[in-house]
């Protein structure tokens, strides 16, 4: 994987209030983000803004996994990959941000997929440009030490075993998956990632 693909995205990336500001500016539009605009985007992203609002208020991190996230001591950026009318990522970055905010060495920045394909399609998920998606990268080194996404473990699996019972998605299981996501609160969101960091700090300690 060529540096220059990650640093193009680095450059083209927006701190997460910037881009909770410009996703409330489409809403008032009645746009989304990405080349396609069209009535249902525009909705999702409107819904979208809705759920992020709630989650920015109401998540929280357990003591344990706050002094997990709080030991984390390598300085790293995730440039975490979205688009505005994505129903995953407006529960998931939220809990991403919440995480960051707790340890001065992890500094979160957001890039929008369809501005930055090279990027996308260096992180697919099982072939497919699935977002959101976080790519945890050494300051120092440039090197990418980890990523997570598009979902957290829990909501994957129920997406797997749905996928491989009925051979795809049907929009009454996008809702039942909406229920999910509300009912954990983020946490299981936060218990991948503290895992992963975890799993980081073994593998630099080695």
């Amino acid at each position: 994987m060529s540096n220059s693909i990650i640093n193009s995205g680095l450059k083209n990336s927006i701190t997460y209030q910037v881009y909770r500001d410009l996703v409330k500016k489409l809403v008032d539009q009645n746009a989304s983000t990405g080349p396609v605009q069209n009535d249902d985007l525009a909705n999702y992203t409107k819904l979208n803004d809705r759920r992020m609002k709630r989650w920015d208020k109401t998540i929280k991190v357990s003591e344990d996994d706050r002094k997990r996230i709080e030991s984390f001591g390598k300085k790293t950026t995730w440039l975490v990959i979205t688009e505005s009318w994505c129903g995953d990522a407006a529960h998931v970055l939220p809990a991403v941000n919440k995480i960051a905010e707790l340890n001065d060495n992890i500094k979160m920045k957001v890039v929008l997929r369809d501005e930055n394909l090279e990027l996308m399609d260096t992180f697919l998920t099982n072939g497919g440009r699935a977002i959101p998606k976080v790519i945890m990268i050494d300051d120092a080194t440039g090197e990418v030490l980890n990523t997570f996404g598009p979902r957290p473990s829990e909501a994957t699996n129920l997406v797997n075993r749905f996928k491989a019972e009925n051979g795809g998605l049907t929009p009454e299981f996008k809702e039942d998956l909406q229920y999910w996501y509300n009912k954990d609160k983020g946490q299981n969101i936060i218990k991948d990632i503290t895992k992963t960091l975890s799993e980081v700090a073994s593998a630099s300690a080695v």
